[in-house]
């Protein structure tokens, strides 16, 4: 789950990292009120989860209250990169003298932690990687071992901190990998990491993504989720429990474990080239024990789907066996009864299959159409939607 900017920043005074008093505003006259409780210059910044806010307008200096509520006028509603700005926040305005970079992350290829740091910062870190790659030193931080005093100052040295700024940026880098470790994180990122006049350090900007995987850890995250923004097919199917997501297609896709569901995504794209171009309209992995409650869930949540016009049921029967599967068929349509109105294709294989597809036919839902491969059930799922 990734971060907005006033969330990052509430997160790093939590642990202790220098930050810059900030208010959000939902309106221009809380940003006028905002500017007014914070007195100075204040810079008022779109709150949105990409990168490029500057650029775009999303970021605008105001010297009075009059000037946020007019830079809060100008932002709200702003389309950037294709994120509306519904929020900003109002900061503290800062006597900027240099700008520097910063950033831990999970370095999924070396199975570690790695620091990205750079003496020069304020612009985007992929353009210094490009185009000065000696600039960002690269340092890898052992999980088991942290990231203490002497690893953050050497991590300061390797990105060409001059001597005097090593002692005042180190103990920061450690503030901010408490943040990484604390709350789970993937990427705790500041740039830019700036030396005011006064010579303090402050994080000025910040960027956080949390493993969701951790959740169960952090029951505090849940304030965090951007519920206005979440697609609501995904977070009904998250309150029930489903591991769901969803695309631009018009077949439904239910299957067994995410590998099949991902074989079976491909095997449909493919046979809807065929007709019409039609694709997959989601991933649906409703894991093992395909019971009725969770077939009926699952039916449920991609028949809400307005762009879905057939679903297809694409279940190899293991530790579950097809005849489980096929009685949770039956009995979810019983359970949505009429809300159930698009046409299903199921296909059934491994343990007691037979049994499976026997109690699926006398069934005789009109609505059921039996499949024997995966490949004829893909194919007639995208001829029912075509049509």
């Amino acid at each position: 789950m990734d971060l907005f900017e006033y969330q990052a920043r509430d997160l790093f005074e939590k642990y202790g990292v220098p930050v810059l008093a900030g208010i959000t505003a939902d309106t221009p006259a809380e940003a006028r009120a905002a500017a007014e409780k914070l007195g100075g210059v204040t810079v008022v910044k779109a709150q949105v989860k990409v990168g490029g806010r500057g650029k775009a307008g999303g970021v605008k200096v105001a010297k009075t209250p009059d000037d946020a509520e007019a830079a809060a006028q100008a932002i709200l509603g702003m389309d950037i990169k294709g994120h509306t700005v519904h929020r900003v926040m109002v900061a503290a305005g800062a006597d900027i003298t240099e700008e520097f970079y910063f950033s831990v992350l999970l370095d999924r290829a070396n199975r570690s932690y790695l620091s990205l740091s750079s003496y020069e910062g304020g612009m985007e870190i992929e353009q210094l990687a490009e185009e000065r790659p000696d600039a960002l030193a690269r340092v890898e931080v052992d999980p088991e071992q942290g990231l203490d005093l002497a690893k953050a100052t050497e991590i300061a040295v390797a990105a060409k901190f001059p001597a005097e700024l090593v002692d005042k940026v180190a103990p920061v880098f450690v503030k901010l990998y408490e943040v990484y470790t604390g709350e789970d994180a993937t990427l705790v990122e500041v740039n830019p990491l700036v030396l005011t006049g006064d010579g303090s350090i402050v994080a000025l900007d910040g960027k956080v993504s949390l493993d969701d995987n951790a959740e169960f850890r952090h029951p505090e995250h849940e304030q965090l989720v951007d519920t206005s923004a979440a697609d609501p097919l995904e977070a009904k199917a998250k309150g029930l429990g489903l591991n769901y997501v969803k695309l631009d297609g018009g077949i439904g896709i239910i299957g067994n474990g995410a590998g099949l569901v991902m074989s079976t995504l491909d095997v449909v794209a493919y046979a809807g080239e065929k007709h019409g171009g039609v694709k997959p309209a989601n991933f649906l992995d409703i894991g093992g024990g395909a019971s009725a409650t969770v077939m009926a869930n699952g039916l449920d949540v991609i028949l809400g789907d307005e762009q879905v016009k057939s679903v297809f049921v694409n279940v190899f029967g293991g530790i579950t066996s097809c005849v489980a599967v096929a009685e949770g068929i039956v009995k979810a349509l019983e359970i949505l009864g009429d809300t159930a109105t698009k046409p299903l294709v199921v296909r059934l294989d491994g343990n007691q299959v037979e049994e499976g597809r026997a109690i699926l036919a006398a069934a005789n839902n009109p609505l059921v159409t039996l499949a024997t491969t995966m490949d004829d059930g893909a194919d007639k799922a995208a001829e029912l939607a075509a049509k």
